[in-house]
């Protein structure tokens, strides 16, 4: 019994020699000793990557699995530039480009610098088709005879600026899309430059009806 008695006093004193020791060890890199790591230290994982992390071992089975879920379709971003990032759900359809003419507007206020911003656009972009002057001879045409657009102040004259917006972001006939060289606020800068081209048109046919 007495044995007994002084092997654990022996022991509990090693053991306190120890933690004593250990506590004058002082290494700034050291997290110290943990206990249930995973209670206080998460893993560290990109988005929408699940790595199955545990206790700094990786579970490669789980590598491919998603950690969260991405946005339903449709889904908006919050941002303060509601023109470019608002979405554009009307579908590329006949039916669509009918919906856009009815109901899609510009948000954009039909200024003098907003127009002279969709020209310089227009003559980047729109030129080697439609023409300096949108009577659809540019070089694309009078050069590689492709088929001519029709003149915005004659068969275009009416198209409404939804439908404008709508061949931009999809394309239409020989047209392509336009959506990858140019933002939703672009699109729409050139679309009011067209406007600008039909309304030439309607004060040219004045004209004509007051010599007549």
């Amino acid at each position: 019994m007495k044995n007994t008695k002084q092997y654990l006093r022996a022991a509990f004193a090693a053991l306190l020699f120890a933690a004593v020791l250990s506590s004058c060890i002082r290494d700034e890199q050291s997290p110290g000793y943990e206990y249930m790591p995973d209670m206080y230290r998460s893993p560290a994982i990109e988005a929408y990557v699940d790595y199955g992390e545990i206790r700094d071992t990786i579970r490669y089975e789980k590598m491919h699995q998603i950690s969260a879920r991405k946005p339903v379709e449709g889904t908006i971003a919050y941002s303060d530039n509601a023109v470019n990032d608002m979405p554009y759900l009307i579908p590329n359809t006949f039916e669509g480009y009918e919906e856009a003419g009815q109901k899609v507007r510009s948000p954009l206020e039909s200024t003098e610098e907003i127009v002279n911003q969709g020209k310089k656009i227009y003559t980047d972009f729109c030129i080697q088709c439609h023409g300096k002057e949108g009577q659809g001879n540019g070089p694309v045409v009078e050069k590689g005879g492709h088929p001519a657009p029709q003149p915005f102040n004659k068969g275009l004259k009416d198209l409404p600026e939804g439908k404008m917006f709508h061949t931009l972001t999809y394309g239409k006939g020989a047209m392509g899309s336009h959506a990858s060289q140019l933002t939703k606020e672009e699109r729409w800068k050139v679309v009011a430059y067209v406007k600008t081209l039909q309304h030439h048109g309607e004060e040219e046919e004045q004209e004509e009806n007051k010599q007549d």
